[in-house]
């Protein structure tokens, strides 16, 4: 009896542990919408190792009569997430301001919040959605998304068509959801490696024409010179036929693949948001010489200056000694006594020093 007790509570306390670790990520309860029940064991997309999760839960709420079903995952960075985000966009969703980055549409919402993405059905208010925001933002790690995503072009871009790749799964995965096959070599070469980041969305324009925009992101200017000749060379020949070609702007490549036509590509490339900046970080001073009438001015006034300084010292020495002359006759100056005057001896008569005072 004592056996089977102790069992009964160690099914339990197994049970508990593992619905608390399902609903860590998750709140118990926000606004009207409490906890109903998470599932054991859900199933994560195999892309998403590939972004280093570390937590996952899906789980449903209730309101009433109302049933809603919530997951939400915790990733490596915020760049990771954003990677999980673009992944689980949908053709024509259409943004919203909730979290950092956020889409919906009739079947459901997504939201990015620092290392964090939830996703949840689509009967649920804004308001409910930024309460769910607020009581796990805390468990995020907040910082800035991917820069290359601004890179690209508004003006026909469809939505829900953007990917985003930190890895070789999730380009390859990004390159099939968007109709382009044959793309091994492509996803290959670009060089994931040495820390490339891909960003891809669809374009189309009525009357203008469609393609599929490629962007490329390396850390240096030096490593997205070195990948162009490796994706030159692994590209299909069928691609290249279509006009494919890749074009580099700094640390940035850019191409167009499967374009309707080469003046499209080139107009859809020449559109990408992209500007190089040059920072010279050698020290400088701001101080300027000054202009030549101030420093002759300033010349003229040092040199009278020292003239009349010349002068009052003479003066003052001369004075001193004359008025000593008048005053002391003999005493301190010109003592007889004490001159000594070399005599060649030319002559018979001897020269007295008081004649020449």
């Amino acid at each position: 009896m004592r056996r089977q007790l102790l069992l009964v509570c160690g099914i339990a306390l197994l049970s508990a542990t593992s619905l608390s670790a399902q609903q860590s990520l998750l709140p118990k309860q926000f606004n009207d919408w409490k906890l109903a029940s998470c599932v054991a064991k859900p199933v994560v997309p195999a892309i998403w190792k590939e972004t280093g999760m570390r937590d996952y839960s899906t789980c449903k709420f209730s309101a009433g009569d109302k049933m809603v079903e919530i997951w939400a995952g915790r990733y490596h960075d915020p760049s990771s997430a954003f990677e999980v985000y673009t992944s689980q966009l949908r053709a024509g969703m259409v943004p919203t301001n909730l979290g950092q980055v956020a889409a919906f549409d009739k079947d459901g919402v997504l939201i990015l919040e620092g290392s964090l993405v939830l996703a949840s059905t689509a009967n649920i208010s804004k308001d409910d959605l930024g309460a769910l925001v607020k009581a796990v933002e805390a468990g995020s790690e907040k910082g800035p998304l991917p820069p290359v995503r601004n890179y690209l072009p508004v003006a026909g871009r469809l939505l829900g068509s953007e990917r985003y790749a930190l890895g070789p799964q999730a380009m390859q995965t990004a390159l099939a959801e968007l109709g382009q096959t044959n793309m091994d070599g492509l996803v290959r070469a670009a060089g994931f490696s040495f820390g490339a980041e891909a960003m891809l969305a669809r374009y189309s324009g009525p009357g203008k024409g469609s393609g599929v925009l490629l962007l490329l992101e390396y850390p240096t200017p030096q490593l997205a010179e070195q990948h162009i000749h490796h994706l030159d060379e692994v590209l299909p020949a069928t691609a290249k036929q279509q006009g494919l070609n890749i074009v580099r702007k700094g640390s940035l490549l850019s191409m167009v693949l499967s374009p309707s036509s080469a003046e499209y590509a080139k107009s859809l490339r020449e559109a990408v948001g992209y500007e190089t900046q040059v920072t010279w970080n050698e020290p400088s001073q701001t101080l300027t010489d000054p202009p030549i009438a101030s420093t002759m001015v300033k010349i003229f006034v040092g040199t009278g200056v020292f003239m009349v300084i010349a002068v009052v010292l003479g003066i003052a020495f001369g004075g001193v000694r004359v008025v000593t002359k008048i005053f002391f006759p003999g005493k301190v100056f010109d003592r007889a006594n004490r001159m000594e005057i070399l005599q060649l001896g030319l002559s018979g008569k001897r020269i007295d020093p008081s004649d020449f005072y």
